[in-house]
């Protein structure tokens, strides 16, 4: 059985979990910031008004 490869193989492996962990990290921050990003701009919007209630309330099907 050939172990020399064994030391080399966890030393990847081990690389690869911290790559994918600092990506994972970087994911969440960018989506965090998006996040903030897009309540600001909802903050940013003008008021909406309601119609009066008297609106909408019936449909003319006669044409």
């Amino acid at each position: 059985m050939d172990t020399s490869g064994i030391g080399s193989l966890n030393t990847a492996m081990s690389a690869e979990q911290t790559s994918m962990a600092v990506s994972t990290a970087v994911l969440k921050k960018a989506i965090d910031i998006e996040a903030q990003n897009s309540m600001q701009l909802l903050q940013a919007l003008p008021p909406t008004y309601s119609n009066p209630p008297n609106l909408g309330n019936s449909v003319d099907i006669k044409a």
